[in-house]
């Protein structure tokens, strides 16, 4: 019997070559969704914010309010406005976000806690171009309900605030997602409040 044969570091060696590749392959792919997920948090927060921004800056329809078949924007155009804008980022940002595991988007109300007002939230569910045209083009999403109308929204002092909601089932994208059960799907949130802007 030769001596390699007989010692025990070979032995070692063999035991740590079959165990190290499934604990890199575990390491990389717990990575690569890591990273996957921080991608799609920071693209859906900024699509928050952009919402909150368009949202904010049409509280009186860009000029005077805009409640009037005469004013540009109008108000039946404004939450689609802001949806559009929410689609924008969301859709602009490399592709990691799938439009159709956006469930929701909200227009809310905010009150002084920065939560949505009972009673006053527009809700938004996806349905592929089967919203209100925008630019030119169908929006994703579809407005179920719109108990807050634009033409009630206030940037009188002190102003409203308006809430923008997105409501996202992340998916795994590796095979740590068949093992590992809180890779395979969950729900990311992300809200934006801004004040809206004084009339110009």
């Amino acid at each position: 019997m030769s001596a390699f044969a007989r010692d025990e570091a070979g032995q070692g060696l063999l035991e740590f070559a079959l165990v190290l590749p499934p604990i890199l392959l575990i390491l990389v792919f717990g990575l690569i969704e890591l990273a996957n997920t921080l991608s799609v948090g920071v693209t859906v927060s900024a699509a928050t914010r952009e919402g909150a921004r368009v949202g904010s800056a049409l509280v009186n329809g860009g000029g005077s309010l805009g409640c009037g078949g005469t004013n540009s924007p109008n108000a039946a155009t404004v939450d689609p406005n802001i949806v559009g804008a929410v689609e924008r980022v969301l859709t602009d940002k490399g592709g990691r976000v799938v439009l159709s595991d956006v469930s929701e988007i909200h227009i809310a109300k905010a009150d002084a806690n920065g939560n949505e007002t009972a009673g006053l939230v527009n809700v938004w569910r996806y349905q592929l171009n089967g919203g209100p045209v925008v630019d030119g083009q169908a929006l994703d999403f579809v407005q179920v309900s719109q108990p807050w109308l634009p033409c009630t929204r206030s940037n009188a002092t002190p102003p409203d605030s308006v809430r923008i909601t997105v409501i996202y089932t992340y998916r795994g994208r590796t095979p740590l997602r068949l093992f590992v059960p809180m890779f395979d799907q969950f729900t990311m949130t992300d809200k934006t409040v801004m004040s809206m802007n004084a009339s110009r």
